[in-house]
């Protein structure tokens, strides 16, 4: 994308095979954006439920797979829980974000086949977790933070490492992949504040190949 390519935005490494884009997305919000908030409106995010309980984030998914969860487990779908029909596709400006982003992290090949979107109100958060369900391990993640701030922990390959934690802004990105690749990590609870784009919340997106 001419975008990403012409600008050179700061790069902070995380761990072997991990970094921080602080501002990465920002070249391409207006068309991302706008997106988004379709996608939300066709496909509002709901509280899914895990074997722990309701979770604190509501989520939505575009792609071919989906993330759901319920009281037994949680796996990828091809269709949404509540209709049973496909998932929307990843818009492009999304997609070759998430591409721009790997290959500046060092994944020249990255094509995800599934997006999570969460949303997180004042009080979300999210657990330390690994993301260990996806067939393909030599893949990266790519997760793109709107809205307002949030304090995202970046841990290591055993739950009692002690994690990092990453101040996230509107449009940065965060790429983790290789040796890291299911490092533990979550989000600690969101404090209130206010976005002039996006109000009270935070809406996390993260690309995957799962399948």
């Amino acid at each position: 994308m001419d975008l990403f390519a012409e600008q050179q935005p700061e790069f902070v490494p995380l761990a072997t095979g991990a970094c921080w884009l602080p501002g990465f997305a920002l070249p391409v919000m207006d068309t991302l954006w706008p997106a988004l908030q379709q996608h939300l409106c066709q496909h509002p995010p709901q509280q899914m439920m895990t074997p722990m309980g309701l979770m604190s984030v509501r989520t939505s998914s575009m792609g071919d797979w989906g993330w759901v969860g319920n009281a037994h487990g949680y796996a990828y779908s091809a269709t949404q829980p509540d209709t049973q029909l496909p998932w929307p596709a990843i818009p492009p400006v999304i997609l070759e974000l998430a591409a721009a982003a790997a290959r500046k992290a060092g994944y020249p090949d990255f094509v995800p086949d599934s997006c999570l979107i969460n949303v997180y109100e004042a009080g979300s958060k999210m657990g330390l977790h690994q993301d260990k369900d996806e067939m393909d391990f030599s893949q990266p993640i790519v997760s793109l933070s709107l809205g307002i701030p949030a304090i995202f922990l970046f841990g290591g390959a055993r739950r009692t490492d002690k994690p990092v934690k990453i101040p996230l802004q509107h449009g940065d990105v965060v790429v983790w992949g290789g040796v890291s690749r299911r490092f533990y990590h979550g989000v600690a609870p969101v404090k209130a504040d206010s976005h002039p784009l996006l109000g009270s919340k935070r809406i996390n997106l993260t690309l995957r190949k799962a399948k």
